[in-house]
């Protein structure tokens, strides 16, 4: 004797599709970085007559790593007094906090206009001291 089916039920008719409404979400540009400084920071005066501090960062990338690249180097730059004056204290190798915006500038260079990403620093620490100094 076999097992006996029995009709299942037809499947409800689907609605059509209907894109679920999604919160709005306002957009948000925040970076937070921490590594190393490859030079000392820089100050320069801007035909604008602001007064802004430039310096790159060195951040080690983490195991295991997706390319064979073993770091990214960050531009940085500081138009506020406080950060300015700290960033002017800082050593090469020291370890450096940042936190800002990252934006995307444009300067006219020697072959056209050129553009570069660096990240708007709002607020920076001196996280170690390099070797020597400890």
């Amino acid at each position: 004797m076999g097992v006996r089916r029995t009709a299942q039920p037809a499947a409800p008719a689907r609605s059509p599709r209907r894109r679920k409404e999604l919160p709005l979400v306002e957009h948000r540009n925040e970076v937070a970085l921490a590594g190393r400084l490859k030079a000392p920071p820089k100050t320069k005066v801007l035909p604008s007559g602001d007064e802004i501090a430039t310096w790159r960062l060195i951040i080690s990338r983490p195991k295991p790593r997706t390319s064979r690249q073993s770091t990214d180097w960050v531009d940085c730059v500081a138009f506020g007094a406080r950060v300015r004056r700290a960033a002017l204290t800082w050593q090469v190798d020291d370890v450096i906090e940042v936190n800002g915006a990252l934006r995307r500038r444009f300067w006219r260079g020697a072959n056209g206009l050129t553009s570069g990403c660096e990240v708007d620093v709002v607020r920076a620490a001196r996280l170690t001291l390099p070797a020597a100094t400890k």
